[in-house]
């Protein structure tokens, strides 16, 4: 079951691990910090904080997803993710859902020794505040052999901390890879299909009737609001007052750790520089960007808003061709008549809203 408590200091201990959650204080946000507005019916993906994954299937409802500057006092945090209901949906179809995923790699789970008769309880923590009482669920998918197990817990209208353990599952364990192992799933808002059996409250296959068995709708009003920080998950059987403390990183680490999964690129000045690029003929020159940090996998490449040919305002560039790897990205950019063979050219940003987004999540 959930506990809940008023902010204290948990006991003082050294940690033994690095921590499984990625960026759990809200802190780094890569695609963007602009509230993103309108999130309805079928968006799903990672929209703003830093993997934290929005799904949303079905239904009227919608809501506006923010970066804010708010925390529980004392805590070391000063961030938060907050969902504002701008939309409310009352009559919930039966295959609704909303849910916020946090998804981890399966060989970053090995430790937890889950498919033996060791398998160790996992315990989630995290900061919650909202408008009003209201019982949401949280709980694991375990993606290779489609088990999951869930419990419930309730909301306050002050910063509460929750901290729920879950018990290891003896069964079955992630593959040791770098797909998807497992994802923590908070489910704020579902229809029947997902609430018409028995709370999972111990492993299981993963059956959807039994998810959000007991919980309510984020959805249920307009004055319906959640913010969440301080989001971390710790092998072992834990309370509230015995949970390790937060393992708060600086911002560059927490940066360096998100970037495995997206690296996000955007305009901090006019003209401001993206990348070196040779001319191939007079329509086409390739750039190349090496990243910071190994990504997971070979991203897809999206890019936003105008990328030009330094200080040249008339003809914004288009994207062609691209090759991509963990550790760098190719791509041919197209203008009419604006590149010679083989001259060297600097590409820079000239659009408020530019950005070049290198993703490689779960």
């Amino acid at each position: 079951m959930a506990i809940t408590r008023a902010f204290k200091n948990a006991p003082h201990q050294r940690r033994r691990q690095v921590p499984l959650v990625i960026n759990g204080d809200m802190q780094i946000a890569q695609r963007g910090t602009a509230d993103v507005t309108g999130l309805g019916d079928g968006d799903e993906g990672y929209v703003l904080h830093d993997r934290m994954r929005h799904t949303l299937e079905a239904g009227a409802g919608r809501y506006t997803c923010k970066q804010t500057a708010d925390a529980p006092s004392d805590s070391g945090f000063s961030n938060c993710l907050e969902l504002d209901c701008t939309t409310a949906d009352t009559s919930i179809a039966a295959t609704e859902v909303f849910n916020i995923d946090y998804r981890m790699e399966g060989q970053d789970l090995q430790y937890l020794k889950y498919g033996t008769s060791d398998a160790e309880y996992l315990t989630v923590g995290f900061w919650m505040k909202a408008d009003a009482a209201v019982v949401y669920s949280v709980g694991f998918i375990e993606i290779d052999n489609s088990r999951s197990i869930r419990q419930v817990f309730t909301t306050g209208t002050d910063w509460t901390y929750h901290c729920i353990p879950f018990i290891g599952d003896t069964v079955s364990g992630p593959n040791n890879d770098l797909g998807e192992g497992m994802r923590l799933r908070f489910c704020f808002h579902a229809g029947s299909n997902l609430t018409s059996g028995t709370l999972a409250t111990s492993w299981q296959g993963t059956t959807a009737a039994n998810t959000h068995v007991g919980g309510g709708s984020f959805f249920a009003s307009t004055d319906r609001s959640i913010k969440m920080t301080g989001l971390q998950l710790e092998r072992g059987y834990f309370t509230a007052e015995t949970m390790p403390p937060f393992q708060h990183e600086s911002f560059g680490e927490n940066l360096e750790r998100c970037q495995r999964y997206c690296t996000g690129i955007t305009k901090e000045a006019n003209y401001g520089p993206v990348m070196f690029a040779h001319g191939i003929d007079a329509n086409t020159c390739r750039g190349a960007y090496f990243f910071d940090t190994p990504m997971r996998t070979a991203p897809s490449f999206t890019h936003t808003g105008n990328i030009i040919r330094s200080f040249d305002t008339a003809t914004a560039l288009s994207s062609a061709t691209a090759t991509s790897t963990r550790f760098s990205h190719s791509i041919d950019w197209t203008g009419s008549n604006l590149f010679g063979a083989n001259e060297g050219i600097l590409l820079t940003f000239n659009t408020t809203a530019a950005s070049l987004i290198y993703d490689a999540e779960l």
